[in-house]
């Protein structure tokens, strides 16, 4: 788990100012302009990485016309999911930041690639983050940080071994973007599912090949917008070849080789369900274990 002690001294306004401070420095590849802590954790997809390797050698520009953030002054802890540029192309990044005294203690980024870790990351650089998502929840439809975790990790056990039977809540016109595809109630063609609910789908148990929803972590809840962000691993063993779904039907399983997706993703809380989803999330060698379970920082010099 990432450490989670209060951090009272961070409001909103300080977390997203260190939030658009970090991508600043990284589009101009500049780490000395992050105000980093004597101890930092910094991961790139799933690996720990030196302060300054990785992303921070290949980043050209970051586009800010996506620009979903969240935060809770409670940890000290600030997200952010748009795009990011490396040369000619441009990847979907979700990133999160925990700051402890004013500083950058922890950075983690999944970043989502075209040609590399997927899958199929649609870059649409006329999007913009939904107004659902950057709405503030009116106090008499907030139900506490402690339900909308539960109700996020409901998500996740209704998603593990998918056999249709639902262990959270959901509005009915709940939507679903991963990788910036929006993957429910929309027309993709040859996925006809797609024009079905979050709900629906899942109803039908069509992720029943998802064997394990593991190392779940929920370091952020902004209760202020309803927003709770969720890190963790969906591991596919590939035994699965056929699913039969809740209606009788048979599908070919779209997975025939063991790995892992590590994941950022975040959910919407509403009157007690979930309003939205948004996921960024990466193809990772099988079971993989996390960074972030025992994480070992070090000294930034």
């Amino acid at each position: 788990m990432t450490n989670s002690m209060p951090t009272s001294e961070h409001s909103l306004e300080e977390l997203t100012a260190q939030m658009d401070a970090f991508l600043d420095a990284l589009a101009a590849r500049d780490a000395t302009a992050v105000p980093w802590a004597e101890h930092v954790v910094f991961t790139e997809n799933n690996v720990q990485l030196v302060v300054g390797d990785g992303v921070w050698s290949t980043c050209t520009a970051i586009p800010r016309d996506y620009d979903l953030k969240a935060a809770d002054p409670s940890t000290g802890q600030v997200s952010w999911f748009g795009h990011i540029v490396e040369g000619p192309d441009t990847a979907v990044m979700c990133l999160r930041l925990r700051v402890s005294e004013h500083r950058v203690a922890e950075a983690e980024a999944i970043i989502c690639r075209p040609h590399e870790l997927g899958p199929f990351p649609v870059i649409d650089l006329d999007r913009r983050p939904r107004e659902s998502l950057l709405a503030d929840v009116p106090e008499s439809q907030r139900v506490g940080r402690e339900r909308m975790i539960a109700l996020a990790n409901g998500y996740f056990d209704t998603l593990q071994l998918n056999d249709g039977k639902l262990f959270t809540h959901f509005t009915d016109n709940c939507d679903r973007i991963e990788n910036g595809l929006q993957t429910t109630n929309v027309e993709i063609e040859g996925y006809p599912i797609a024009a079905m609910g979050t709900a629906d789908q899942f109803r039908l148990g069509q992720y029943k090949y998802d064997d394990r929803l593991r190392d779940r972590r929920f370091p952020l809840v902004d209760e202020q917008k309803g927003l709770v962000l969720a890190g963790g691993f969906i591991d596919h063993s590939g035994r699965m070849t056929e699913v039969t779904w809740t209606d009788g039907s048979r599908h070919d399983s779209i997975f025939h080789f063991p790995h892992s997706f590590a994941l950022l993703e975040l959910f919407k809380v509403v009157d007690g369900k979930i309003a939205d989803v948004e996921a960024v999330f990466i193809t990772v060698p099988y079971n993989m274990p996390s960074p972030w379970i025992a994480p070992q920082p070090y000294v930034v010099r």
